[in-house]
């Protein structure tokens, strides 16, 4: 299996009431997160990366939506336990981060090798429950966004 590159999507998925959608990972018990993944190409932008993310991931056609680019991006140091999908040396990833409307009644389709179950909270439940702080700083930065949103 080829190394992971080391440049991945966050992508915060919400209702316009602003609840927030989070999954809980499948190899790591516990640990809840938005959607998120790694570029499968160095030529697919990030954009596209989100795009099949949030299908694989949730079985939402993002395509229908309305997915904004942030203009952020994260650095953080890769969790040691995850450092062996990357290529040696790796320890650093570049994380674009994502927001991704939909109604609170869309079909969720959970990714079984990836997650185990999926829960929608508040901003401030979701953000405490992420295990990763990028997340949940984005989670938090979510009311900001959406009113600049409409401005």
């Amino acid at each position: 299996m080829p190394h992971k590159l080391p440049i991945s999507v966050l992508v915060v998925i919400y209702t316009p009431e602003l609840d927030v959608l989070l999954l809980e990972r499948a190899d790591k018990a516990g640990f809840w997160q938005s959607v998120t993944g790694s570029k499968d190409t160095l030529d697919e932008t990030p954009e596209l990366t989100a795009h099949r993310e949030v299908l694989e991931e949730t079985g939402i056609d993002s395509q229908q939506h309305q997915l904004s680019d942030w203009q952020l991006s994260n650095i953080y140091e890769i969790y040691p336990v995850w450092r062996h999908r990357y290529a040696p040396g790796i320890t650093q990833n570049t994380e674009h981060v994502f927001g991704l409307c939909v109604p609170r009644e869309i079909s969720v389709t959970l990714a079984e090798r990836e997650h185990l179950r999926y829960q929608w909270l508040s901003i401030n439940e979701a953000a405490d429950l992420c295990f990763s702080a990028s997340n949940a700083e984005a989670i938090l930065q979510l009311r900001e966004r959406v009113n600049q949103s409409k401005q």
